[in-house]
């Protein structure tokens, strides 16, 4: 019974030990962490991963636009582009990758997870985004749906007014 006792103590130590040294948890397996540094807009970020700045791309999602040339400002884009700023800039997250690591722009094609949320998903649940497929990068595209179309029918963000949002009416 004393040696129990005393392994406890010692293991009790030792967890408050690194509780107290601020040691944060590994990544989950398959993801990468990442500070995020700056939010190019909605669902463009730019992150410094293992010593290097990245530009970085959300899969699955796609924001009202506010920085493309030539295109002016697109309505719930300024907003989508806050949101992420508000939620992500000098935060640190994990990049999760699909199947395609980067797009022709060179960019990292990633979900974003904040603790056990998927930022990429969160956009479209509260009607920041979109969503725009391209396969092979599918791996949440059921999800998505399902959101996006809970969103639309609560007419939530950016489907207050879909066709500002994206200017469909051309």
């Amino acid at each position: 019974m004393r040696k129990w006792m005393i392994s406890l103590a010692v293991l009790l130590s030792l967890v408050i030990l690194l509780t107290a040294c601020g040691s944060k948890p590994a990544a989950v397996a398959g993801r990468e962490r990442v500070k995020v540094e700056r939010i190019v807009d909605g669902d463009t970020l730019e992150v410094t991963m293992k010593g290097k700045k990245e530009k970085v791309r959300l899969i699955g999602v796609d924001t009202p636009e506010t920085k493309k040339p030539n295109t002016p400002v697109m309505f719930y884009g300024k907003e989508a582009s806050a949101y992420t700023k508000k939620r992500l800039e000098k935060e640190t997250v994990e990049l999760e990758f699909d199947v395609d690591k980067k797009d022709q722009y060179d960019r990292l094609l990633v979900y974003v997870w904040i603790g056990e949320e998927l930022f990429n998903r969160t956009l479209v649940q509260e009607g920041y985004s979109r969503i725009a497929t391209y396969p092979p990068n599918v791996k949440y595209v059921d999800a998505f749906k399902k959101d996006q179309e809970t969103a639309r029918n609560k007419k939530k963000g950016l489907w207050k007014d879909y066709d500002k949002a994206f200017d469909t009416k051309k």
